[in-house]
């Protein structure tokens, strides 16, 4: 990666590290579920066909469309990617299942099933809640696009992508706000880990 080109990354990643403290800061002063219940509005059917579009575009099977069109179509480096999707999932996966396995998701959170908006046919999950791992798949994706590409043009539709996705978790009712900003964490730690197994892999080859 050129120097003079880390701006467009720093800038992607100080954006996505600003909304990620906003979440987690704002689920700490005035608790999760007054948080979660002021951004889980009921916007009608379409935003409940768009916001599931979005939850569906940042599920794990993004990353074998993602390595085939930028790792074999524009020649970017296909071992970050990799690096990327393996360090995201577990990052979400060992929090999830073995240091927070019982963080209730809204659900069965105790809050009144007439005070939270929820999506027909979406299959409502109760445990494993933070972080929320589609929130850390959008946010990986966006950041590693602007990492590889070095364009500032591309963060605007980038964070627009990823903020809908996370959105799109607090809005079907499967995630806390502060899930979401754990997941950003979590996309934030995986793209500097994954530099860092690159450039010790570069390194060994070297060698």
């Amino acid at each position: 990666m050129n120097p003079k080109a880390i701006a467009p990354y720093s800038i992607a990643r100080s954006s996505a590290f600003i909304i990620a403290i906003i979440l987690l800061a704002s689920s700490a002063f005035w608790g999760r579920i007054p948080v979660f219940l002021f951004l889980n509005r009921d916007f009608g059917t379409i935003a409940d066909t768009v916001l599931l579009g979005f939850t569906y575009l940042a599920e794990g099977w993004m990353w074998i469309p993602y390595l085939i069109i930028v790792g074999w179509f524009f020649k970017k480096d296909k071992a970050i990617i990799v690096y990327s999707f393996a360090v995201s999932t577990l990052l979400t996966q060992i929090p999830k299942l073995l240091l927070f396995p019982n963080i209730t998701r809204p659900i069965a959170s105790g809050i009144a099933p007439n005070l939270m908006h929820t999506v027909k046919g979406v299959t409502m999950h109760q445990l494993s809640s933070f972080p929320s791992g589609h929130t850390a798949t959008a946010f990986t994706i966006f950041l590693l696009t602007i990492y590889l590409f070095d364009r500032t043009k591309m963060i605007l539709i980038g964070l627009l992508y990823a903020m809908l996705c996370g959105y799109s978790r607090i809005y079907l009712g499967q995630h806390f706000p502060m899930d979401v900003g754990g997941g950003i964490i979590v996309a934030i730690m995986t793209i500097e880990i994954s530099k860092r197994l690159r450039k010790i892999k570069s390194d060994v080859t070297k060698n």
